[in-house]
């Protein structure tokens, strides 16, 4: 029992001292962080859905949203996201009647992994795709269509904060919540 109170200690060190640090290889993939799921959960959605023709999924996904806990702390007292920032966006497929669930949802495997970072040293924010099982995700392109959606309809610096119900006071209070974002 002491050892994994040490050993968890130890992991909250870690994290609290490198604050979810993001890191590339040379040929400019994004490392996925091991220890994004120790990072601050921000929220948790189900078949959300942003383009035409979207409507009931008989098999919906859930989307778990997390922020480096360095990012999440200086958002908190500035209402924007510094350099650095990396939200990790884990979309789960879900099942029903699991165990002694009768009508609900549960969350299952890990569908896809995508991770929206700002990063000034490579022109703001991008957006990396982790597909089947990659450790090491690619870059989208600039003409992908997120980055004029998440441009169009982010409440704060093309980030979903609507989407995000313990920050959304918090943007308000700074006066960086864009209007019209609800």
């Amino acid at each position: 029992m002491k050892r994994l109170l040490l050993a968890s200690a130890a992991a909250v060190a870690l994290v609290a001292q490198t604050g979810g640090a993001i890191q590339y290889a040379k040929d400019g993939t994004l490392a996925l962080p091991k220890d994004y799921r120790e990072w601050v959960f921000l929220s948790s959605g189900i078949n959300m859905t942003y383009g035409a023709g979207a409507g009931n999924n008989e098999h919906p996904r859930f989307e778990n949203v997390f922020v480096n806990p360095r990012a999440y702390a200086a958002f908190r007292k500035t209402g924007t996201w510094p350099d650095k920032t990396a939200l990790v966006l884990e979309i789960r497929n879900s099942d029903s009647k699991v165990s002694i669930n009768k009508d609900g949802r549960v969350q299952t495997g890990v569908a896809a992994i995508e991770i929206h970072v700002k990063d000034s040293s490579r022109g703001g924010w991008g957006f990396y795709a982790f597909r089947d099982g990659v450790q090491q995700g690619k870059p989208f392109p600039k003409t992908a269509d997120c980055f004029t959606c998440h441009e169009q309809n982010g409440a704060v610096d093309s980030t979903f904060v609507q989407f995000y119900p313990t920050l959304i006071d918090v943007a308000k209070q700074h006066g960086t919540y864009k209007a019209g974002a609800e």
